[in-house]
This record gives C-alpha cells, sequence and structure tokens, in this order.
C-alpha cells in the first residue's frame, strides 16, 4: 500500500483525499443533523485553528522544529470535542452555550498566535480555505488512516451512536453508556474535521458536513438515505469542486463548497416543483 502511495502524483494524492473526505463528513453531518448539532463543527473548526497555529509558532524554535501542525491542530480539536462535551454536561439546561464558548475561545487565540506567527499569507491560506496541491504523502497517510478508523468506530458502535442520536432516554434505559458515547461522538467529530482541513479548509470543514445532507433530507424518507444520498452529494461535490479549481485556478476549498451551495439550491427547486406539480394534479 506505500509503495502505490508513493508512486501517486501531488494531484492524485489530493484528488483521493477529497474522495475519502467526501465520503466521511456527510455521514459525520447525518448524525449531527439528527443531533441538531450541525454548529459544533464550525467550533471546533476554530480550536483547530488555534493548534495550527501553535504548532507553526513551534516549529520557528530549534528545539521543536520536528512539530508537525497538522497533528497540533488534531490535538487541540481532539481536546476541544471533549472541553465541548463537558460544557453541554455543565450547563445541562443551556447545553447550545458549550459551542458558541468554544468558537470565541478558538477565534481568539488563533488571532493571537496568527499575528506573532511569521508565516506567510500562502501557508495560512492553504489551511484556512484548502489546497489539493499542498497534500503530501504523510498527510493522505494521515487521512487514510484516519478515514479507516472513523468507519470502524461508527460500523461497530452504529446501533449506539444511532439510538443516543435519536432518543437519549430510551438509550439509557437500554442499558446504553451515553455519556461515553457522547464522548467518542465528540471524538469522531474532532477526526472529521482534522482530516479534512488540508482539502476544505479549516474554515469550511462545517460546510462540507452540513450542506450534503442538507440535500439529502430534501428527498430522503430514511436515515440511512440521508447517508446515502448525502455520500453521494459530497462526493460530486468534491470532484466538481476539484475540476473547477484546478481549471480556473482558485482555491479548492471554496469551489467544493460553492458546488455544494449549487447543488442544494438545485435540489430545493426540484422539490418545490414537485411539491407544486402535486398539489396542482390534487387539485
Amino acid at each position: 500500500m506505500l509503495d502505490l502511495l508513493h508512486q501517486l502524483t501531488f494531484l492524485e494524492r489530493g484528488i483521493i483525499a477529497g474522495l475519502i473526505v467526501g465520503f466521511i463528513c456527510p455521514i459525520i453531518g447525518a448524525f449531527l443533523l439528527v443531533r441538531r448539532m450541525t454548529i459544533i463543527s464550525e467550533g471546533l473548526s476554530h480550536i483547530t485553528l488555534t493548534g495550527i497555529a501553535v504548532g507553526i509558532v513551534m516549529m520557528q524554535s530549534p528545539a521543536t522544529s520536528f512539530i508537525n501542525p497538522l497533528y497540533t491542530g488534531v490535538l487541540f480539536s481532539l481536546i476541544g470535542s471533549l472541553l465541548v462535551e463537558k460544557l453541554r454536561q455543565i450547563y445541562r439546561h443551556f447545553q447550545e452555550l458549550a459551542i458558541p464558548i468554544i468558537l470565541s475561545a478558538g477565534i481568539g487565540l488563533s488571532a493571537l498566535l496568527i499575528s506573532i506567527s511569521p508565516s506567510n499569507n500562502t501557508e495560512w491560506f492553504n489551511y484556512l480555505f484548502g489546497s489539493i496541491v499542498t497534500v503530501t504523502l504523510t498527510d493522505l497517510l494521515f487521512i487514510v488512516v484516519t478515514g479507516i478508523v472513523m468507519m470502524s468506530i461508527v460500523l461497530l458502535f452504529y446501533k449506539e451512536l444511532l439510538s443516543i442520536s435519536f432518543d437519549q432516554e430510551f438509550a439509557i434505559t437500554s442499558g446504553i453508556s451515553v455519556k461515553k458515547m457522547n464522548f467518542l461522538f465528540s471524538i469522531l467529530i474532532a477526526l472529521v474535521i482534522s482530516m479534512s482541513m488540508k482539502v476544505i479548509g479549516i474554515l469550511l470543514v462545517g460546510a462540507m458536513v452540513t450542506l450534503p445532507v442538507a440535500v439529502s433530507i430534501q428527498f430522503a424518507k430514511s436515515f440511512r438515505q440521508v447517508v446515502f444520498i448525502g455520500i453521494i452529494v459530497g462526493e460530486i461535490s468534491v470532484i466538481g469542486g476539484i475540476i473547477m479549481s484546478i481549471y480556473f485556478n482558485i482555491a479548492t476549498g471554496g469551489m467544493i463548497v460553492v458546488t455544494g451551495v449549487i447543488i442544494l439550491i438545485i435540489s430545493v427547486i426540484i422539490k418545490r416543483s414537485i411539491m407544486f406539480l402535486s398539489f396542482k394534479s390534487v387539485n
């Protein structure tokens, strides 16, 4: 497998990374949709940016020059996800406060660290908005391994994750450890943000998690259909976005998101047209 990955060109690495991200993001997005927590990805993305900034600053010191900002971003994302879950327990009756708290802290810390970081604007632009041409072999390996780990967790705990997403009280009576499952799910959110940031960009990951499921709920009649349609939309958005970004030489993440928005607009128009024609035929 490693020999095969070594033979890939920079463009092929970016495309494979994008396809993996397009597959994983809608799956996590479907669970977030059911839990009405899609906004959490925005809060964690800013904490991830803080971790990236910490890594870049640490790289400037000879003692810590070996630090990879990607891994500090992952670490901060995991810490942020656990903090969100802890804050939701502290503010039990005002759980929505957890996300703005984390988001605000992430923005503030990121702004301070970016201001003292010697990195050039291009490097920050790639982290913020994504670029498939900057996906290294190490990045691709991280994305592949993380994707496999995430899919294994989802398949292994599918019933439990589904149960706590739809009805936590039922999950408790069924003997499911809701607290542990919530922490596990928080880790999944952190991982999906971490694996997506090189392709989509930290500031646009939330859109990739949300847009495919926003399209799928227009037509889906079950949770599995939401996931299935979301994956299709996610992959179309990634492929279309990558092709357009290469053709026009613009930010990959931005074009992927814009493609997703266009698909969403088209899906809404189609759904409204179907509803209008059905109403007209009845009357």
